[in-house]
């Protein structure tokens, strides 16, 4: 995997982002835009991200993609989505002027820091990256960080700081995460995902032994897990350090206590001793494992035991998973980025250990190669919940190969209703639940909105 030198922007001063308001985008413009840089950017769609670039960091965003966007531009960076017939990424080849994925950036970025603390995995990233970037913070680390959702803590999803920490979500897709210099690297789990690309779940686990094993100090992995501990079979040159549920990993939860399905209270335990109490103010067992290898990382970084179990009290979620939007007639809206089955079934889960009436999933599949590879494990999943709706698949970069609707995974789910748009959602919704339920709006799409729609309905 090719890395980009340190030294590349010492050239550059104007930097056009090609999809600026995508969530993997948004932080690298918050920390280059802190640093000085001259930023400029376009997007095909409106949304709460473009207007927080103009309004708050007085970007000019153009929306639509044309040719003459990449005026006067040193680099241009597009994202992975941007497909090669895009007349903004064509003009942007053919002008000479340097041009670059957004995973290289990132990559980039993350070699500036002598400690950078890479959070990967096939679920669970982004809450992880943006609980131990709030736990550095409170411990007064002042890190740099690259978080996938919008953490309220940092304004956004991007932080600048002064140290030499930086916390990064690195994503596996298409081996983007290779191009990052993890110096402590924490593996959460390892599930079947991105078929398209990797087609095999032995060739995934391959993808993070490498990953492991480029590291430079210390590998944090989840020992309850089959498919990480494969990843790290023969890793040398690291400290490695395991967590888990069961008392056979490096750190451990005893005394685990849920109160209202929405604070959980743990002792964590390290080598048989008890290193003190932990409070969790965000739900769900998942995310008992997610604190445990973010105070893991901290410990590591340099915070001390009783800053880090302190400090993970005070985060209280991320955008976008299981973000509380507000409640009208009596109902609650939520909102998840879960997009894959065992995503899905965590926040589920926690859904109905809730002290709601029922539980109704709003679900937008996320690409077709997903949703037709992994069929039978989202009819089962989104079957915890009492009621299912859906809406059509968001095919983002594929097209329709698959042949694959919503209707087939409809079809696999007793009572499933589905419909095109989300106005049609949010009114059939908001005309069926009842006072005292719970609506999730489940993907990684723009299902949101669906949310925002629900909240309105008069």
């Amino acid at each position: 995997m090719t890395h980009i030198r340190k030294d590349f922007l010492n050239d550059k001063k104007h930097i056009h982002f090609i999809g600026i308001g995508g969530s993997g985008m948004f932080p690298l413009v918050q920390i280059l835009h802190g640093m000085g840089y001259y930023i400029t950017g376009s997007d095909n769609n409106p949304g709460d991200t473009i207007d927080f670039e103009r309004e708050k960091m007085d970007i000019p965003v153009v929306l639509g993609q044309k040719a003459e966007n990449i005026k006067g531009a040193d680099l241009i960076v597009h994202t992975a989505a941007i497909m090669d017939d895009n007349p903004e990424l064509i003009a942007a080849r053919e002008s000479g002027v340097p041009t670059i994925e957004r995973a290289d950036l990132l990559g980039l970025v993350t070699s500036w820091f002598d400690n950078c603390v890479c959070i990967c995995g096939t679920h669970g990233k982004t809450t992880t990256t943006a609980m131990l970037t709030q736990m550095f913070m409170e411990c007064g680390m002042d890190p740099s960080a690259v978080v996938g959702g919008k953490l309220p803590a940092i304004g956004g999803s991007g932080r600048l700081g002064k140290s030499d920490i930086m916390v990064c979500e690195a994503c596996e897709f298409e081996d983007h995460f290779l191009k990052c210099h993890p110096d402590i690297a924490v593996i959460l789990n390892v599930d079947a995902d991105h078929l398209e690309y990797f087609k095999t779940l032995d060739n995934i686990i391959a993808s993070f032994h490498k990953f492991a094993q480029m590291t430079t100090k210390t590998v944090i992995y989840n020992g309850d897990d089959i498919n990480s501990c494969k990843a790290v079979e023969g890793v040398t040159g690291k400290k490695m350090i395991t967590f888990g549920m069961d008392e056979k990993n490096d750190y451990y939860p005893k005394n685990i206590v849920h109160k209202d399905g929405r604070h959980t209270r743990y002792s964590l335990y390290y080598h048989g001793e008890n290193l003190g109490e932990v409070l969790l103010n965000v739900p769900g067992d998942h995310n008992i494992l997610n604190s445990i290898s973010a105070i893991s990382a901290a410990i590591e970084s340099g915070c001390s035991v009783s800053q880090a179990l302190s400090s993970a009290s005070v985060f209280e979620g991320a955008g976008r998973r299981f973000e509380i939007m507000g409640e009208n007639k009596g109902v609650t809206i939520a909102d998840d980025y879960g997009h894959h089955p065992a995503e899905i079934e965590a926040t589920l889960k926690a859904a109905k250990a809730m002290e709601y009436k029922q539980v109704w999933a709003v679900h937008q599949p996320f690409t077709y190669s997903r949703t037709a590879m992994l069929l039978d494990d989202f009819a089962r999943v989104l079957q915890i919940a009492d009621h299912v709706v859906l809406s059509e698949i968001m095919g983002s970069r594929e097209k329709n190969t698959y042949n694959i609707y919503a209707k087939d995974l409809a079809d696999k789910i007793p009572g499933c209703v589905w419909f095109e748009t989300f106005e049609e959602i949010s009114k059939y919704v908001m005309s069926h639940a009842q006072p005292g339920d719970l609506v999730i709006t489940l993907g990684c799409g723009d299902v949101y909105k669906c949310a925002k729609l629900m909240l309105a309905e008069k």
